[in-house]
């Protein structure tokens, strides 16, 4: 998938009843702020105080970060790309000291030319960029059909067995999902002609141009089927976080070119842009100089998105609040494409940010299948010795993942736990039935903890900002929580880090719907530690672990 799956399925059409297929689900972004936003942040609010099931930011810098001097930290954010020029992100972007900006010259030598704030490994030398990808299943496909074309289980090499196993499932998989994409993008598409006749003819029946909840609440007619109309939409809008039937219009539509997307690219079996573009060899994982450095590059919405929540400027009275302060810094490292990202870039993500002094890495990305997974597992363990955390995505399927795969995995090839990994779901605003976001995988094994993922208000390209849905958001703010506590207490390890914030986590008994079913369950019993992330009791917990 990707950004869970990079932008897929925008929450929008949650109306057409499809299936969230990324871990960021979007809304419209607002204009350029006149001034401080952050009242919109609902999952800096406290728990206790403000009975929303926040992660208590707010308390924590009134209470006790104030009298505190907090250190340099840099957190790593594996991702689409991201808009350096945001003011409420440029004051905050790491910095490599070592590079001298536009000279062409790899002045620090570590392989990377010009690498000011971070790096892209889905570039090309010449600046062109891999925007949209293949899914994980269709590469495995296309190579399988050549390898292993005429063979059966019964005839395949001994040697092939397990390469043989992976591309019968991969097939399987890829069948039902191209069938299922064909089905959908019909459906999708069929429902934007008569969805925009519905809005033009409601507005000249109405007499407006504006069809938002306040003119819909007050129309005024006596035409049943007007009613009918007028209540429908607002249950659209009520489910797509629309706010009006324009941007209603817009997010079926932007659906509609993701699906063909899907189609056209994803699922195409011939569609290698890499092998143009970056033309490196995407089998060869020891392969780490490759890519370039433009981080903007085709769509960094969803890195920009995920770098606000961590750490947008606190002190500009501007936009919004990142959940860390100065003088934590975001450092960039591109390698999640529209589509599935390839478990060499991640690896060589993982690598690049470990090697630039990244304590915290963000991944908010997954996938189903994950051929190189050694090399992820060996970044992973490079990682750990160098004492960075890992944050990850728990990913939009709504899949228990104790019985289904996804990747990067919370579990290493033999079982063994990730020592200085964190994986997340997401939560909602209101601890009531929805508390556990109805799109968010969970796990009593394989997801540690959730954290607010609903409707995240942060910075978007252009210097504007709006609301994002999906555990692509839950990481961020974790990782966000795990920068504080480093900044303040910088003599905690990423053991350390991980150990607090699963043991402050706030633990819920509410009885939630079980994402994907009709089920319902004890919140508590959906992750290992059954809770939310809640900073201000981290930061209590830590300053009794430094004392």
């Amino acid at each position: 998938m990707t950004i869970f799956p990079s932008r897929r399925w925008p929450v929008a059409l949650a109306f057409l009843a499809l299936p969230s297929a990324s871990f960021a689900q979007s809304a419209a972004p607002t204009p350029p702020p006149a001034g401080d936003q952050s009242a919109a942040q609902w999952y800096l609010k406290d728990p206790q105080l403000d009975q929303v099931p926040g992660i208590g930011a707010n308390r924590a810098y009134t209470e006790i970060l104030k009298n505190l001097v907090p250190t340099p930290v840099i957190v790593a954010v594996i991702d689409s790309g991201i808009d350096t020029a945001h003011v409420d992100l440029k004051p905050v972007l790491w910095r490599n000291t070592k590079e001298i900006p536009g000279n062409g010259i790899d002045d620090d030598k570590n392989g990377y030319i010009d690498d000011v704030h971070g790096w892209n490994f889905l570039g090309g030398a010449d600046g062109r960029n891999v925007g949209a990808e293949t899914l994980e299943m269709t590469r495995i496909v296309a190579a399988g059909r050549k390898r292993f074309s005429g063979k059966t289980a019964a005839t395949v090499k001994a040697a092939d067995k397990a390469d043989f196993a992976l591309y019968q499932k991969a097939e399987k998989a890829y069948t039902a999902r191209l069938k299922e994409e064909t089905e959908r993008n019909k459906e999708v598409e069929s429902m934007a002609g008569p969805l925009t006749m519905m809005v033009q003819s409601m507005k000249q029946a109405l007499g407006t141009e504006k069809l938002d909840t306040t003119a819909l609440k007050s129309a005024k007619t006596d035409d049943p089927n007007m009613k009918r109309a007028v209540a429908g939409m607002l249950d659209m809008m009520r489910q797509t976080g629309a706010s009006d039937a324009d941007d209603l219009l817009k997010q079926l539509n932007d659906g509609v070119k993701q699906e063909r997307s899907m189609l056209d690219n994803s699922l195409n079996l011939n569609f290698n842009p890499r092998a143009d573009i970056i033309k490196d060899n995407p089998d060869d994982v020891n392969q780490r100089n490759y890519g370039n450095n433009d981080l903007y590059a085709t769509d960094p919405l969803h890195g920009t998105h995920v770098a606000g929540i961590i750490a947008a400027a606190r002190d500009n009275n501007l936009g919004i609040q990142g959940i860390a302060g100065d003088p934590v810094r975001i450092m960039m490292v591109r390698a999640v494409p529209d589509g599935d990202e390839r478990d060499k870039d991640i690896a060589n993500a993982i690598r690049y940010a470990v090697d630039n002094g990244a304590s915290i890495i963000n991944m908010s990305f997954g996938k189903e299948f994950s051929p190189q997974r050694p090399a992820v597992e060996a970044a992973y363990k490079y990682a750990a010795t160098k004492n960075v955390l890992l944050v990850h995505a728990a990913g939009n399927e709504n899949h228990n993942l104790d019985l289904e795969d996804n990747y990067p995995a919370s579990f290493y090839l033999n079982k063994g736990v990730v020592p200085n990994l964190l994986t997340v779901g997401a939560s909602g605003p209101k601890d009531n039935a929805a508390l556990t976001a109805d799109f968010s995988n969970y796990s009593k094994k394989g997801v540690d903890v959730f954290a607010p993922g609903v409707a995240i208000y942060s910075t978007l390209p252009g210097s504007t900002y709006g609301n994002e849905s999906g555990t692509s958001m839950a990481a961020p703010v974790t990782a966000g929580v795990a920068a504080v506590l480093k900044s303040y207490f910088p003599k905690l390890t990423a053991a350390d880090l991980k150990r607090i914030i699963m043991q402050s986590a706030q633990v819920h008994h509410t009885k939630v719907h079980v994402p994907g079913t009709e089920k319902e369950a004890d919140f508590s019993t959906l992750s290992v530690t059954g809770g939310v992330v809640d900073l201000y009791e981290a930061v209590k917990l830590a300053q009794k672990a430094t004392m």
